[in-house]
């Protein structure tokens, strides 16, 4: 083979490779999902509702774990993209539907970094993931050093949620704290429980997908 004719063969094969690139690259951009904007009452506190969920329930992974946000007009959606107003607080109100276990490392059970932390209306700075019903999840922004285990529900209850978005009328524990956002960045928060099941030791699927156990604060 002439070296035109293997010119040619390596520019084709650079420009296909090329080309999906791009086109992974825009199905990442249009697949990613929504960000809710909270900004839009200046200088009042951000009240900000969530909730964590054992089986989603609909979309491309629905037997996937995964947070959900209350939106301002009050619809929930599955996003971990969430607006917020630099130097603000931040109330925030978890609901969290899923059943826990131990932790590999009982650090992660201690509450960081937050104001006012309440467990179904007791103020906790810990979690024993050894007793009870262990942890299920946390809500974690590591550059905010902030930290907040979630309790799992009674593995033997009644009424677990089946899919969300979940009502208050399936079993749940309800976290409340506060915290503050800091100044204007982007700030990476996630779940550090490996939840990812049925993937190598929980963290893949949902530990690595933003919409599920892992998003961004857009604080502006």
């Amino acid at each position: 083979m002439n070296r035109p004719k293997r010119i040619a063969i390596i520019s084709a094969i650079f420009g296909v490779a090329v080309g999906l690139i791009v086109f992974a690259a825009m199905d990442f951009i249009r697949s990613s999902p929504p960000s809710v904007n909270f900004t839009a009452q200046p200088g009042k506190p951000v009240d900000l509702t969530i909730q964590t969920v054992g089986t989603i329930g609909f979309g491309v992974h629905p037997s996937w774990v995964s947070y959900l946000v209350k939106t301002p007009a009050g619809q929930w959606v599955n996003t971990t993209l969430w607006k917020l107003p630099a130097h603000r607080t931040v109330d925030v109100t978890l609901l969290q539907y899923d059943s826990g276990s131990p932790l590999r490392n009982q650090e992660i059970g201690s509450v960081i970094g937050v104001q006012n932390p309440t467990l179904n209306g007791n103020s906790f700075t810990l979690i024993n993931s050894y007793a009870g019903n262990g942890v299920a999840h946390t809500f974690s922004v590591p550059q905010l050093n902030v930290n907040v285990p979630l309790l799992g529900i009674d593995p033997n209850a009644k009424n677990p949620c089946g899919a969300a978005p979940c009502s208050l009328a399936y079993a749940h524990n309800t976290v409340k704290f506060s915290f503050n956002t800091g100044a204007a960045g982007t700030y990476r928060w996630q779940c550090f429980i490996p939840c990812g099941l049925g993937f190598l030791y929980g963290n893949g699927g949902p530990m690595q997908t933003i919409g599920y156990m892992g998003g961004f604060l857009e604080v502006s």
